[in-house]
């Protein structure tokens, strides 16, 4: 196997070679699998934002070769970081694809994120090139690039994005006294040239922890273990290229990125649609006129949704399954409202950055459904509950959730301390998570285990 970056954690050969003889590694990039989605859907529609923005698998693909070009014109080499901080747009897609072929890692940066967070993340990544609007809801993240590139000696490139029709308030192609170069992100339009030669064994992008922890962490995840997640995903919900999926969640979200998500749709030539703005009525505005098939929600969303129906009385007839998960579990209350007032089914999820994911089956009772988590995605997901001193606690004894397979990374970034503390020495990531196993063998999630329990972070 490939060595993984510098500051990472690999997976011990032993379990490698198990996860390559299962066949879940399969030794393809992720760019390089959107080639491959190319070649196979190229006139399908890939992405879609608002009612007119649309981009077939072709035209992604082509997209995704000139900016590439462009970073690669601008400065950009392989294993660089990148921060990518972009709301769901189309360029969300094709800067992280981009940023991939030329071998570079894109850090996937919540957009709500403000100086300390993101000065923290180019500090223990070295970023040298952060992409971002100029401004956003009133956040002027030029300008916090420009004080975080006087702090330090990593950042150089900043790429800024504008919404189609407005232009930055900065300009652009422009040096500021650090040293530190501003380039709008349309601008990387360049002819195509020859790709690196890259191992699916290496970190394909970082995700942040999704625990409120400051500051934030950094989860490694390499073109294998994502494609694996996003593909047996895809599987379980038995994902076509007649599907149409709603990137609701922020796209930088593990559920909205690859469970199934957006890889995982992209993945069997369906269509991804994107909306920037979370509120309800956009979200069921956006299902009714793409005809959404599948979308993903947290639950204090759903419950947003569900309130919302009377009001906006959209036609949702070919919404067949929404996932939800979240922080916090959700309530048997509005699960039972969502089979009934949305007409679908119901999927609940347990997912983390740091990999581990658990979900419903579309064929499971409706008490499961209702009441748990589901199963592990993968059969060599590997799962304990424990107490407090370690020891595994019988079926239907609460404890807190461990687990270990072909998709949860074996270590943070950089980050030797705590990961002393949140995994195991035979290699269990403690999700810090009280949970519960049910006789049927689900997962029953249920929040924080107390304090003084050894805890590692959690969504």
């Amino acid at each position: 196997m490939a060595s993984m970056l510098a500051g990472c954690t690999p997976w011990p050969e032993e379990f490698a070679d198990r996860y390559w003889a299962a066949g879940h590694w399969r030794g393809n990039t992720l760019d390089n699998l959107l080639r491959g989605w190319a070649q196979q859907y190229g006139p399908r529609t890939a992405l879609v934002q608002g009612g007119g923005t649309r981009i077939t698998y072709a035209g992604l693909n082509r997209r995704v070769d000139r900016m590439a070009a462009g970073f690669r014109l601008r400065g950009l080499r392989p294993g660089q970081r990148v921060v990518v901080q972009l709301p769901n747009v189309p360029e969300f897609v094709t800067t992280v694809f981009a940023l991939m072929r030329i071998g570079a890692v894109p850090v996937l940066c919540p957009v709500s994120h403000g100086a300390s967070e993101v000065a923290h993340v180019v500090r223990v990544t070295e970023a040298v090139g952060y992409v971002a609007p100029s401004t956003y809801q009133g956040f002027d993240h030029t300008a916090m690039a420009a004080d975080i590139a006087a702090q330090g000696p990593f950042l150089r490139r900043v790429f800024t994005f504008e919404a189609p029709g407005e232009s930055s308030p900065y300009g652009g192609f422009s040096t500021d006294p650090a040293g530190c170069h501003y380039f709008p992100l349309g601008s990387l339009d360049s002819p195509p040239g020859p790709t690196p030669a890259q191992s699916a064994g290496q970190v394909a992008f970082f995700l942040l922890s999704g625990a409120a922890t400051d500051p934030p962490r950094l989860v490694p995840r390499t073109h294998n273990d994502y494609a694996y997640q996003a593909r047996a995903a895809a599987e379980l919900v038995s994902l076509t290229e007649n599907d149409v999926y709603l990137a609701a969640l922020p796209a930088d979200s593990n559920l909205a990125f690859g469970c199934p998500g957006i890889v995982g749709t992209l993945s069997v030539g369906g269509t991804v649609v994107l909306v920037e703005d979370p509120d309800p009525a956009e979200c069921l505005a956006a299902i009714a006129r793409e005809r959404v098939t599948l979308t993903s929600v947290t639950p204090a969303a759903a419950r947003r949704w569900l309130d919302a129906l009377p009001a906006v009385q959209a036609d949702l007839g070919s919404l067949r399954l929404v996932q939800v998960g979240g922080s916090v579990p959700l309530p048997r209350a509005t699960a039972e409202r969502m089979g009934s007032e949305l007409g679908c089914r119901l999927q609940q999820v347990f997912g983390m950055a740091e990999g581990l994911v658990t979900l419903t089956r579309p064929a499971d009772p409706d008490e499961s459904v209702l009441t748990a988590q589901g199963r592990p995605l993968s059969p060599d997901d590997e799962i304990r509950i424990v107490d407090a001193e370690g020891k595994d606690v019988p079926d239907g004894e609460p404890g807190e959730l461990l687990a270990r397979g072909p998709y949860t990374p074996r270590g943070y970034y950089r980050d030797p301390e705590h990961n002393a503390r949140s995994f195991t020495a035979d290699g269990y990531f403690r999700t810090g998570e009280r949970a519960r196993r049910t006789p049927e063998g689900d997962l029953v999630v249920t929040g924080r285990p107390p304090t003084g329990t050894a805890a590692g972070p959690g969504r």
